[in-house]
This record gives C-alpha cells, sequence and structure tokens, in this order.
C-alpha cells in the first residue's frame, strides 16, 4: 500500500512542480514558434503517459496485493489488450513524430531571399563573415588559414575581396529579415545556440553545416556553445545585436573587408603573386625556420631582399631574385655565416618559386611600417583570440593564470623554479604556452594565431591590469 501512495504523490508532486516551477523556456525572439509548439506537444503526450502508467502501477498495486485467499489467474495472452496497446502507442508515436517532421522540413527548406553570415568557431571564441556588395561569400580552406587571414579565405578568389570579417564574438543582425547561417569550426567539435531562437546546430571541423531564422526581436541575445569543447568551453560566448534594418547596413558598412583587412596587415595589400607566396610559406612549413621577427631557425626575410649577406667562405653576395632562386632550389649551395645547413631542398615550379620571391620581397619591405595602430587592440585581441575564456581580469581563478598584478609578479613554476613575469617571459608563454607552466594549472593553452605584434598589443594590455 505504501509503495501505490509514493506513486501518486509523485505523479500529483511532478504535476504540481512542472506548474509552479521557477524554471521556464526563454521569451522566443525569431519564427521557430513551431519549436516550441513541437516541444509542448512531446511534453503534453509524454506527461500524459508518465501519469497513466503510474497510476496503473498504483490501482494494480492495491487491487493485486497479496491475499492469501486468492489464486493468481494464468493468462499468457490478451489479444484484445495487445491491439488497444499498439493503436495507442502508435497514435501516441505519430503524434510526436509528425509535428517534427513537419518543422524539420521548414528547418531545412530555407527562403530564396535569405541573407547569408558564417559563423566560425574555435577554442574559445566566435568570429564571423558576411558577404560583400556581391552577395557572395568567397571560398575559404584550411589550408588557406594563416595569422594574417584567420578565415582561410582563398585570396585568389575574386568573391573573397569584399567579404566582411568580424573579428569579434559579437553579430549583428537585421529584424525581421531571413538569415542563413553557414557553421565551420577550426578545431574541435562546437555547437552555435542562441536559445531564444530556438534554434542550434553542430559545427564539425571539415564540414560546413547551416541553420535559417528570422530574428523577430530587437535586443541583444547570447550565443552560446553547445557542445563540449574543452576547458574553456563555459567561457565561450558572444553575443547576437538583432537592431532595424537601416542601423545594421551602417553597423556592416563599418566592419573591415577581407582586403581591407590584409591591407591592415601588410601596410599594403600583396600582389596576386605574393599572396600565393604567403600560402606557399605555410603550406611547405618555411615559417618554421624563416619569419619577419628574426628570432627563428634560418635567416630573417625581414628586409633581406637587397642585402648583402656575408657566407660562411667570408664572401658577400647581393640578395636578389637570382640569388634566392638558388638558395630555395639548393639551400646548402651558399650557406649563410652563423646558420647550420639543416634546409632541405624543395621541389618547387619556377611559378612557385617565383610566388615566394615576390612574398619575401614584398612583405620583408612592408613589415617595418606595420604599426600597433593598425591592429586591434590588446583587448580586442583578447576576447577575440579566446584569452580571455581561460584568464580574468579581476584576479577571479580560471583555467589558467589572472591577468591581474600578472605583470612584474614572481611565480613558481611547476618544475619548482621562480621566475619574474616580464616582456621576454609573457611573450616566451604566448609562443612556446607549455614550455613554462606555473604551477597549479594545466598544460592545455593551444598554439597562438598571433603575429608578433599582436602578441606585443596583448602584452602592454597585460600591464595595465
Amino acid at each position: 500500500m505504501s509503495i501505490a501512495v509514493a506513486l501518486i504523490l509523485i505523479v500529483i508532486g511532478s504535476v504540481i512542480f512542472h506548474f509552479l516551477s521557477p524554471w521556464v523556456m526563454t521569451p522566443l525572439a525569431s519564427n521557430w514558434g513551431s519549436i516550441d509548439d513541437t516541444m509542448a506537444i512531446t511534453l503534453i503526450i509524454t506527461g500524459i503517459v508518465f501519469i497513466a502508467i503510474n497510476f496503473f502501477i498504483a490501482f494494480a498495486v492495491i487491487k493485486y496485493r497479496h491475499d492469501p485467499n486468492r489464486k493468481a489467474k494464468y493468462e499468457p495472452e490478451n489479444k484484445k489488450l495487445e491491439i488497444w496497446l499498439t493503436v495507442i502507442t502508435s497514435i501516441g508515436i505519430f503524434a510526436m513524430l509528425a509535428p517534427g517532421l513537419i518543422v524539420y522540413a521548414d528547418f531545412v527548406e530555407v527562403p530564396e531571399e535569405a541573407d547569408i553570415v558564417e559563423v566560425v568557431g574555435q577554442q574559445w571564441s566566435w568570429s564571423f563573415r558576411f558577404p560583400g556588395v556581391d552577395q557572395q561569400l568567397g571560398k575559404s580552406a584550411v589550408k588557406h588559414i594563416s595569422i594574417d587571414n584567420p578565415f582561410g579565405v582563398d585570396p585568389l578568389d575574386p568573391s573573397g575581396q569584399d567579404d566582411v570579417l568580424i573579428l569579434g564574438n559579437r553579430l549583428a543582425l537585421p529584424i525581421d529579415r531571413p538569415v542563413k547561417v553557414l557553421m565551420r569550426s577550426k578545431d574541435v567539435l562546437h555547437d552555435f545556440y542562441v536559445p531564444q531562437f530556438r534554434v542550434k546546430m553542430d559545427m564539425v571541423p571539415g564540414t560546413v553545416s547551416y541553420i535559417w531564422f528570422t530574428p523577430t526581436k530587437l535586443g541583444e541575445f547570447e550565443i552560446l556553445c553547445a557542445e563540449f569543447c574543452g576547458l574553456g568551453h563555459f567561457n565561450m560566448r558572444g553575443h547576437v545585436q538583432v537592431m532595424p534594418q537601416k542601423e545594421f547596413d551602417l553597423w556592416l558598412q563599418a566592419q573591415p573587408t577581407f582586403a581591407a583587412s590584409m591591407l591592415k596587415n601588410t601596410s599594403q595589400l600583396l600582389s596576386v603573386a605574393a599572396q600565393s607566396g604567403q600560402e606557399l610559406a605555410q603550406n611547405k612549413g618555411c615559417i618554421g625556420c624563416h619569419d619577419f621577427s628574426g628570432n627563428a631557425i634560418g635567416p630573417s626575410w625581414q628586409g633581406l631582399f637587397g642585402k648583402t649577406q656575408i657566407l660562411a667562405d667570408g664572401t658577400e653576395v647581393l640578395v636578389d631574385a637570382a640569388y634566392l632562386k638558388e638558395s630555395i632550389l639548393m639551400p646548402n649551395a651558399k650557406m649563410v655565416k652563423g646558420y647550420a645547413a639543416i634546409m632541405p631542398p624543395l621541389p618547387l615550379s619556377e611559378l612557385q618559386v617565383d610566388s615566394l620571391i615576390a612574398y619575401i620581397q614584398e612583405k620583408g619591405a612592408t613589415q617595418d611600417s606595420t604599426t600597433h595602430n593598425t591592429l586591434l587592440s590588446g583587448a580586442e585581441l583578447a576576447q577575440t583570440k579566446g584569452c580571455t575564456a581561460c584568464h580574468s581580469q579581476d584576479g577571479t581563478r580560471l583555467i589558467g593564470p589572472s591577468w591581474q598584478g600578472l605583470f612584474g609578479s614572481i611565480k613558481e613554476l611547476s618544475s619548482g623554479q621562480k621566475v619574474e613575469v616580464d616582456d621576454l617571459y609573457l611573450k616566451e608563454s604566448i609562443f612556446q604556452p607549455n614550455a613554462k607552466i606555473v604551477a597549479g594549472y594545466p598544460p592545455v593553452m593551444p598554439p597562438p594565431v598571433l603575429n608578433e605584434q599582436e602578441a606585443l598589443a596583448i602584452i602592454e594590455f597585460i600591464k595595465t591590469l
């Protein structure tokens, strides 16, 4: 009897809790009220089944409780009962599945007039890309991703030159305009989720997924990652700002295009040949030993073209196109003094060699004129690159050490060694994040997608805290 009473109380308590619960669905801010309706239908049907089954169990426990004067009747089959159960169960399943299939059909059928925006996820931040005046997104690929091209836009695709890039966690959208959201991930599984829009979709590396919706309310709505993507997952957040169309148009016009972004990073837009050479330098691993900072294993490319180099045998040579071509195809023919003969020969075509030389010549000549003012501020970079997911600015303990009061402090490393946090230590910690781990923190920081000037901007920002 006590079991039957407990079951009845559980059912009554569950129903009361449902209507008095403080946890309710977030307000709807898109066209997907049908998703709410589908969830309500599912909840009602499963709720009825939950009540019916538990009340039946309670009824059976009471009616068929143990009685020494009653003998159980053996009945192996009851076709009438089986038919009723099959029919009722089928109706319930159909009532739950049919609305979902109808809504899903609408969910994957994007309106022709829908605007397009691309969402790119990485540990642990969001970034966004809009098509330019041609209303076409340029091609993108993992092989194009670099420090200067975090979206991986194909620099040789004319459609991508006017693409609008949003390097931050804040996305603006116009109200009452359907939008198709293309989604891709640069590292691990993510999930783009705006609770008020009632839409979410996984972002799988190497695959482009999509959703669509129409924002119906002005305001700011939070973007969440709904797929566990590492230790900083909890802080992978952003915001969607829904605004009137005219306000959105003004906002979009103020954002940088891909061409302007490349111009900002190099002080002038590289030629097509130099852009191709930049990709080759990334793909062939050249930048692993040569860079524009002077801190690499091989000779720096900064200001290299036109310079006089001293070779290992003491002779001098002018760095021109002929010398660079020979050094690329036969790297150990003329070794620069002070460097080891470790570069392997590269099987490149003449066109590829010419593009590498163009890149060395143009990028090396323009690098000196790039200033900190052309870059995002350190605070903005820390946000857009996902640094704030692991490092707080107010002393709060997160996955990594807080930046508040960090500069100039003495930190004990996991090895027991103590170091002073200066410019050199911070720079090393950015580019070699797991070389010197602070005691009490895990070695989980991913390699940065930063150039040297961006790293210096972040260091200057850390100093202000």
